[in-house]
Formats: C-alpha cells, sequence, structure tokens
C-alpha cells in the first residue's frame, strides 16, 4: 500500500482561542489546548490505530505543535521540521479577521496574501516538499503542524491549487489522514475531532 499521510493540528492556544492570525509567534497551548492533545493520544493509542508504531513523525518547532505531539505521546519519536512552520503572516500577525476587514475591506488571504509576510506560493512550496517526503516514504508518516499550512498541504496533496485550501477547515486538536482512491491521492477522514466530543 501506498503510504498515508497523518496530520494533526496543534490544540488551542490563547491566540486561536481568540481568531488572531498566529504565524511565527512561539505561544503555549492553553490548558484547554493541552486537554484536548491528550485526549487525541489516547484515541491515536487505541485501535486502529494502536499507537502508530511503525509512522515516522515530524513537528514544527513551534512550541503548540511540539507540545502537542509530546501530550500525545509522539514527542520522544518526533524530529522537528521547519518545512512545517505556519505561514508567516508578516504584518497581518496577531490580527483576527474583523481587524482585517478594518484594514482591507473584502480581504481574503488565500486570494490577497500578507504584506511582509511568505507569499502563499512559498507556503505551497514547503508543502509539496512535505508531499514529496511523505509519498516517497516506506511507511505511514504523521506531522504535527498548523492550521493554514495543513490546509495548503491537504490542498497540495490532491494536486489542487493552494488556494483551494481555503474551503477546508481545520480544528484545534483535529486528526485528518490523507492517502490514496483508486490509485489516487484522495481525503480519507479530515477535521476529525471525534475524541474531543
Amino acid at each position: 500500500m501506498a503510504p498515508r499521510i497523518h496530520l494533526v493540528r496543534h490544540g488551542q492556544t490563547e491566540w486561536s482561542r481568540l481568531g488572531r492570525h498566529t504565524g511565527r509567534t512561539d505561544i503555549p497551548l492553553t490548558e484547554e489546548g493541552r486537554r484536548t492533545a491528550l485526549l487525541l493520544g489516547d484515541r491515536l493509542a487505541a485501535a486502529p490505530w494502536n499507537g502508530l508504531p511503525d509512522v515516522e513523525i515530524r513537528t514544527s518547532p513551534l512550541l503548540r505543535a511540539a507540545d502537542t505531539a509530546q501530550l500525545a505521546g509522539f514527542g520522544p519519536r518526533a524530529k522537528e521540521w521547519d518545512a512545517l512552520l505556519e505561514w508567516d503572516y508578516g504584518d497581518y500577525e496577531g490580527l483576527t479577521p474583523a481587524q482585517l476587514q478594518e484594514r482591507a475591506p473584502g480581504f481574503h488571504i488565500w486570494r490577497d496574501g500578507v504584506p511582509g509576510g511568505e507569499p502563499l506560493a512559498e507556503v505551497a512550496a514547503r508543502a509539496d516538499e512535505v508531499v514529496g517526503w511523505a509519498r516517497s516514504a516506506e511507511r505511514d508518516v504523521l506531522v504535527f503542524a498548523h492550521g493554514h499550512f495543513l490546509r495548503t498541504l491537504g490542498a497540495r496533496w490532491l494536486g489542487l491549487d493552494p488556494a483551494f485550501a481555503a474551503a477546508l477547515r481545520l480544528d484545534p486538536a483535529s486528526l485528518s489522514v490523507l492517502g490514496w482512491a483508486y490509485g489516487q491521492p484522495a481525503v480519507e477522514r479530515w477535521n476529525d475531532t471525534a475524541h474531543l466530543e
């Protein structure tokens, strides 16, 4: 079977709770974020995942992703990888969607990008690097990263324009799986938060 990629968005932070764009600002998980990371770990320890003993694991080096990996029980096996960093939001770092609409009415990040930050094409290039790594692996892989980056990764896995990521909602501490159907890239599971219900 061709390798699949398991995606985990980090648990809640104070900024994600408030809807603030959190790119490279390195802030910790909230207590709720820590709790949900533990719940995710419990779920992945149970069937059918059984702790994912054979997967190769990578994490963003940012605290919120690395701590999620640690709390979920994968920290000792995870290697940090800068390719998994969140989108650099530049001048829009820390702003909420409402604040962005005040600054630039009609603003849409997937169309308009971010001044002083990382162009979407560069985010997509990093996502393509992760896709290439995952597809060349001899086994399934697991990554711990960030909302907008993982949404871009989902779009690129499917061979779609990175702006398609706008249609892929992703909640904190969610689990997604990208795999194959009829020999073509496919979404097996997306934004699964059953472990939090």
